[in-house]
């Protein structure tokens, strides 16, 4: 089971917001879809699911193109910004519709999930707030139990505490019904532990594929007399550079052997944050 995006490339008008995607979804693994707002994070999601179906290229899900597929499609769950539910509707009727498109949507649990986040059942979904309707959707997400399921911004407007119940409850979920997830998140150091592979998209472009561990093995800080780290990082991968008065940090990206450091310079491993903020500004 997998979904293979194809030289995927989308337009609105004369703005180019996908040039030419190809990336596979494996079976049973989460990722991490980054990118800086407008990088076309939404779009591609959105082109997955069929929500946006104008474009060039293909989608092929476990071995179907997913163009205005049924069957595919029904094997696929995003969360976005978007709200699908009737206004009027509360969320225990919300869930029972999510069933009837979903037969895999777990009731009990979902019911579950909304004493621990405090949403109650008679609440209508049209009159949540922006950190309700985001632990709404994520609970649908955790309960519809689909081969894929997307979260684009999961916990926008959660406090710290609701964001961690979310984090515990997707890794256990994910234990018992292993499926192929991707989320998409401007919190990057609080999902950094949970995504197994990492796709940082920049400007329409896939600019990085790499499993998270191999991507943060290869970004360092060189930090130390700025004359001395200009000698050293001169023939190396240089992302970032930061200054003040006499003391220079660089950021590289490639593996280095420790042992080459010149005495007086001090090495660090970047975090997944910093990385990407370092490689979608160069």
């Amino acid at each position: 089971m997998s979904i293979e995006i194809k030289n995927v490339s989308k337009n609105f008008a004369k703005l180019k917001v996908l040039d030419k995607i190809n990336i596979k979804l494996e079976d049973k693994k989460i990722y991490g879809l980054l990118g800086r707002n407008g990088s076309g994070k939404s779009t591609l999601l959105n082109i997955i699911s069929d929500r946006i179906n104008n474009y060039e290229g293909e989608i092929i899900i476990d071995g179907v193109n997913g163009k205005n597929s049924d069957t595919s499609l029904g094997k696929l769950y995003i969360m976005s910004d978007l709200m699908l539910y009737p206004d009027g509707m509360t969320v225990k009727k919300a869930f029972k519709w999510t069933k009837e498109f979903y037969p895999s949507f777990d009731m009990d649990y979902a019911v579950e999930l909304s004493k621990k986040f405090k949403l109650g059942l008679r609440k209508k979904v049209d009159k949540f707030s922006t950190g309700y309707a985001s632990i709404f959707k994520l609970i649908i997400g955790l309960s519809v139990n689909t081969e894929y399921v997307f979260y684009d911004e999961p916990v926008l407007g959660l406090d710290a505490n609701f964001r961690e119940i979310f984090y515990k409850e997707l890794l256990s979920n994910f234990a018992k019904y292993p499926k192929t997830i991707i989320i998409c998140s401007h919190l990057i150091d609080e999902i950094s532990t949970i995504l197994e592979h990492v796709f940082i998209i920049n400007e329409g472009k896939i600019i990085i594929s790499e499993d998270i561990d191999e991507l943060l093995d290869g970004g360092f800080t060189i930090t130390g007399n700025a004359r001395v780290v200009d000698e050293f990082i001169k023939d190396k991968k240089v992302i970032g550079i930061e200054s003040l008065g006499n003391f220079k940090s660089a950021y590289i990206y490639e593996q280095i052997n420790k042992e080459t450091i010149p005495n007086g310079l001090e090495i660090s491993k970047l975090d997944l944050q910093k990385l990407f903020i370092e490689l979608t500004n160069c």
